[in-house]
């Protein structure tokens, strides 16, 4: 059967590297990430997701971090895990297969066997899945746990094979078993023979080769005189022959053996590189990080991680080309949903809106709080949203991260601003101590590169200030004359002229400051029937005041409080825009289930004028504007 993976809308050898265009062969431009997911509601957690990258660090996650293939459509148990995917000799075709487990209905008690899926695209799969206990009852009846099965070519036949852990019934033991796959890709050849038999057991095996030798890594254990496990983490064995036999050296590979456990190795080849990346699941804390060797003897020894906006468990990656890459991007690069109240995101937690509209489309851009029930501030990237109908909206892939300003040290990713100008986007951003930048685009959704190589605005030019994190929260406004200005601040607010460029300062930088003026940060400036309406929020907890000006300068009069405190969150931040004839009100709370003051979620409201001008006051809403 073939499905044709579906994005779910509200709507060689293991990896090989970079190749030249002199070989015939293609030339990657990128990698795919095949895993499942370690966070969000529990049945929909083991399912087949997959994400894009151009180096091999930072991912995003395509199809809104939604499963590309329902598993209850592939799989015997309805769930899958440990998806390992590989590019075939041919170069053009694609086998992935995965456990066939659903723990969160079945437990850890046993599972039936794997799932087989092959691709001529990587849009569109076939599937079947071998139960071991049923299709070989006389020597596999005992089968217990069949786990993180993986394929490679094996050169010598000519043919796919495909190893697994097998844990039988009543057995403590962890062998690694092999079985030749079909023409079909749909089945095994024959019965599975043993592979590799580690002495203390193995899972996770991923198989690489090099140089004339097969390596062979796996998470392992060592044993006491006893039998009592007193270490495990990341092992290999190496082989002159795929069938072996395997000479194991007992060595730890992982930073964290012994100390912090890891599983779900796997190793690829870096484009245009002979490095090799080594990443596995810290599966108790929920982490996901990465060694380096180039040998595969000898890897670094301090771990990183990737900057993700997902939460990946066990996985695999592979080189794509720039079309693979394209073709990915266009069937799951984006993700539609519904707004029916507020927040109106309800699937990740996004935080400081800042509206634009361009032509029929209003686009919102957010920052991105990494995941719920947060105590502190993390915030790695930002997200952008669009809607012609405030109902109906898409998320696109991340547009920037904070990785992408070399000259930030804090990796803080703080409010944000974009705006078109001269059929280019600007997209303003602040850090947490390290300036304002500003990256640009030739579409609003980006991608976004930094314009500048280093920052707009930094503390220094923030006079009266003694913090560090002043200079933060840049809010652009291009008046009707063309002029555009730049009002930014934390406890003082700031404001200057941009040079037609978008990337320059032009003349001094003047303080804000008016009688009733207590600025927090946040500002935010609009124009409305030829007057300037500065919005700003105030106290703390934060709450969203106003002032109306003559001049985009000022000076500017105190009119009062337009939002109260919001909602499960200290912070508040406003932005007002006019879209299709109505007015509206974006800030962020933290109202979902999982919200807190650092795990914030965006808001809308209507925004109304009194007949004098003045703002009428805003009272936040589970309903936004959805009312029936």
């Amino acid at each position: 059967m073939t499905v044709a993976a579906a994005a779910i809308v509200p709507f060689l050898f293991s990896c090989t590297g970079s190749k030249g265009s002199d070989s015939g062969e293609p030339e990657y431009a990128g990698y795919l990430f095949a895993y499942f997911e370690g966070r969000g509601e529990p049945e929909k957690q083991e399912q087949l997701r997959f994400a894009v990258s151009t180096d091999a660090v930072n991912w995003t996650a395509l199809n809104g971090n939604r499963p590309i293939i329902a598993s209850d459509t592939i799989s015997k148990s309805g769930g899958i895990r440990d998806p390992h995917i590989l590019r075939g000799e041919d170069g053009k075709s694609f086998y992935m297969v995965a456990t066939d487990m659903f723990t969160v209905k079945y437990g850890w008690d046993e599972n039936p066997g794997i799932v087989m899926l092959r691709s001529e695209d990587l849009i569109h799969w076939t599937h079947a899945y071998v139960d071991l206990a049923e299709t070989y009852p006389e020597n596999f009846g005992d089968a217990h746990w069949v786990w993180a099965p993986q394929t490679i070519f094996d050169p010598e036949t000519g043919k796919y094979m495909v190893y697994f852990t097998l844990n039988r019934k009543g057995s403590g033991g962890l062998v690694t078993y092999y079985a030749y796959a079909n023409d079909d890709f749909n089945g095994f050849e024959g019965e599975p023979q043993v592979l590799f038999s580690a002495r203390y057991g193995s899972i996770d095996n991923d198989i690489i080769y090099k140089d004339g030798t097969w390596h062979l890594f796996y998470k392992g254990n060592t044993k006491d005189e006893g039998g009592r496990e007193v270490k495990n983490g990341i092992q290999q064995a190496t082989s002159a022959s795929l069938h072996g036999p395997w000479a194991e050296d007992f060595v730890y590979l992982d930073a964290y053996a012994g100390k912090t456990p890891v599983e779900g190795s796997s190793i690829f080849k870096l484009n245009g590189e002979e490095r090799y990346v080594l990443m596995y699941d810290l599966y108790t804390s929920g982490r996901y990080e990465y060694q380096t060797s180039d040998d595969l003897y000898r890897f670094d020894s301090i771990p990183r991680p990737f900057n993700k906006d997902f939460h990946p468990r066990h996985g695999s990656v592979i080189s794509i080309t720039r079309q693979e890459m394209d073709a990915l991007r266009q069937r799951w690069g984006k993700y539609g949903f519904q707004a029916t109240g507020n927040p109106i995101i309800t699937h990740k937690h996004t935080a400081d809106p800042a509206a634009m509209v361009s032509r029929d489309t209003l686009w919102l851009f957010t920052g991105h709080d990494s995941e719920g029930n947060q105590s502190g501030y993390k915030l790695k990237d930002w997200c952008v949203f669009s809607t012609t109908d405030m109902v109906n909206w898409t998320e696109y892939p991340t547009p920037l991260r904070v990785a992408d300003f070399a000259w930030d040290r804090t990796g803080a990713a703080y409010a944000a601003h974009a705006v078109e100008r001269d059929g280019k986007y600007y997209y303003f951003i602040s850090t947490n101590g390290s300036g304002i930048g500003v990256a640009v685009a030739d579409r609003p959704e980006g991608p976004y590169r930094d314009a500048i190589g280093h920052p707009l605005l930094t503390n220094e030019d923030c006079s009266g200030a003694t913090h560090s994190w002043v200079c933060i929260d840049p809010a652009v406004f291009i008046d009707d004359d063309g002029q555009a200005w730049i009002f930014w601040g934390n406890r003082i607010c700031y404001c200057a002229r941009l040079k037609d460029n978008m990337t320059e300062i032009e003349g001094p930088i003047k303080r804000i400051d008016f009688d009733g003026f207590a600025f927090t940060e946040a500002p935010w400036v609009h124009k409305y029937n030829g007057r300037y309406y500065l919005t700003y929020a105030t106290g703390w907890p934060e709450k969203i005041a106003y002032a109306m000006a003559d001049r985009v300068d000022g000076p500017y009069e105190y009119k009062g409080i337009i939002s109260e405190i919001a909602g499960n969150s200290n912070t508040t931040h406003p932005s007002i825009v006019e879209y299709r004839g109505k007015w509206y009100f974006f800030t962020h709370n933290g109202g979902l289930p999982d919200g807190t003051s650092y795990s914030r979620s965006v808001c809308m409201e209507p925004l109304e004028y009194n007949a004098d001008g003045t703002i009428r006051k805003i009272h936040p809403s589970t309903e936004s504007i959805f009312v029936k």
